[in-house]
């Protein structure tokens, strides 16, 4: 499909380091946070005015998910916006710490492990026609994701059996499968889960599990546009060569440990090709498309970038020290490491890999960094603060967001999904939405004016249904 549907669920690492003998559960902290967002919705599960989801997922962790996207740009931006109003509810949660009289210090991390090896992800989903079959789509598209951590990786430093290694993914380390229906133990590259939120004769929705949360806008950009090409790609039928990765899972994990990207991998057909090979066929593949089927101006955008990044991964990497997360963050932790005559394996390099993602703009070292002008861009400052409460405007997430600005500033009480507002005392009044480019919002104002004028008395309204 040329138009599609993007969103990210991103996970995120909450810890509470206590000043003394009192603590305070993480779940405590983790309500705390929600408190801000009290409405007459689910208590842990939140719709927010920019059309984003906020929730508590498995294993204690605040996620964000990104309202319904219909490019990777807006997509970046939303992600980003998430970040932004997890730090507004962190400084409100660390008050309500305060009057508890717990002395302590609340952290919110955007990353993908903990100390001791737990891992949350960073989910993509991309709107797919359900005319392709999927297990054939899924095939296409895993040797490009497997290999795509040469420039999508968050970085990070693993303690192992043997040593200290600086890896180019978080997450690598935590997949198991090739594809599959969970998303926390056997963890697989994609995930089966078939829930478009959208018309199921039309759509499904493709959930990719493997990748990384990344700071960069840059990275992030990327590693949508270049998915989002491969998947158009994948769609028209124009793959005509056969990636198929002999242990895809292994690759996984051994190209994390090669930060040269330059280790053959075995396809199943007996050939070996490196990372930056099979990313360089994708990438060709990408400019012949382009130059006979309609692709979008960022799709393009991100293929012209995507070729640049390979040259550098194969000519000069450190090119890449303001663009790519795990490039960024290696050039900050070899500094601190060369500054203070350390080794890779000193308690305060692990430290320094953390605060990498604190989301706190004053104590995170990404922030730090973007503070000073020393990463690239896609964004100002001002444009991620109006995509905090304004919704994208070319997707159903505009009625949404409007329906619950009305919403609030009437009194009116509601209940609501990706695809269903159910509003009134009883919550027997529902719009749906099965079209997520649907911007229609005058039907979601009209059916507020409607209510207003009741309030709900008129047993007519009982069964009263829009669909759209």
């Amino acid at each position: 499909v040329q138009k599609r549907i993007y969103g990210v669920e991103a996970g995120y690492g909450i810890i509470f380091t206590p000043e003394g003998r009192k603590t305070l559960p993480v779940e405590k902290a983790i309500r705390f946070l929600f408190e801000k967002l009290i409405t007459t919705e689910h208590f842990l599960n939140v719709f927010l005015e920019n059309g984003a989801r906020f929730y508590q997922d498995t294993g204690c962790h605040p996620e964000y998910a990104t309202p319904e996207c219909a490019s990777p740009r807006d997509l970046v931006i939303f992600d980003r916006a998430g970040e932004r109003i997890l730090e507004d509810l962190q400084l409100y949660a660390e008050e309500k710490i305060r009057e508890e009289r717990v002395p302590g210090k609340l952290s919110i991390f955007k990353n993908n492990t903990d100390f001791v090896g737990n891992s949350y992800g960073c989910h993509e989903n991309y709107l797919v026609d359900r005319d392709v079959d999927f297990y054939y789509l899924a095939e296409q598209l895993i040797p490009f994701l497997v290999t795509r951590q040469i420039f999508s990786g968050a970085g990070k430093v693993f303690q192992t059996q043997d040593g200290v290694h600086y890896c180019i993914s978080q997450r690598a380390q935590h997949i198991y499968q090739k594809i599959s229906g969970t998303t926390t133990n056997d963890r697989s590259i994609i995930n089966t889960r078939d829930e478009p939120h959208a018309d199921r004769e039309k759509y499904r929705r493709l959930h990719v599990i493997v990748g990384d949360s990344n700071m960069s806008e840059y990275t992030n950009f990327v590693k949508i546009a270049t998915a989002a090409v491969v998947l158009q790609m994948i769609e028209d039928g124009f793959i005509n060569k056969d990636f198929t990765l002999r242990h895809p899972v292994k690759a996984i994990k051994d190209i994390s440990y090669d930060t040269t990207c330059k280790r053959k991998l075995r396809l199943e057909n007996g050939r070996e090709y490196s990372p930056i090979e099979i990313q360089r066929d994708y990438c060709e593949m990408a400019q012949r498309y382009m130059e006979q089927f309609p692709v979008s101006d960022q799709l393009r955008e991100g293929v012209r970038e995507w070729q640049y990044i390979l040259d550098c991964l194969d000519s000069d990497p450190e090119k890449l020290d303001r663009k790519i997360d795990w490039i960024i963050k290696r050039k900050v932790l070899r500094s601190y490491i060369e500054k203070h005559q350390i080794s890779w394996h000193d308690p305060r390099v692990f430290m320094i890999d953390l605060q990498f993602h604190d989301l706190r703009r004053d104590r995170g070292f990404f922030y730090m960094l973007e503070r000073g002008g020393h990463v690239d861009r896609l964004y100002t400052d001002s444009e991620i603060e109006k995509a905090k409460t304004e919704p994208p405007q070319d997707t159903r997430a505009r009625m949404r967001g409007d329906f619950i600005k009305l919403a609030r500033q009437n009194n009116i009480q509601y209940d609501l999904d990706w695809s269903n507002i159910r509003l009134g005392n009883l919550l027997n009044v529902r719009v749906i939405c099965n079209n997520p480019f649907e911007t229609d919002t005058e039907k979601v104002t009209e059916l507020v004016r409607t209510i207003q004028k009741t309030n709900l008395r008129r047993t007519s309204l009982s069964k009263l249904v829009i669909q759209s």
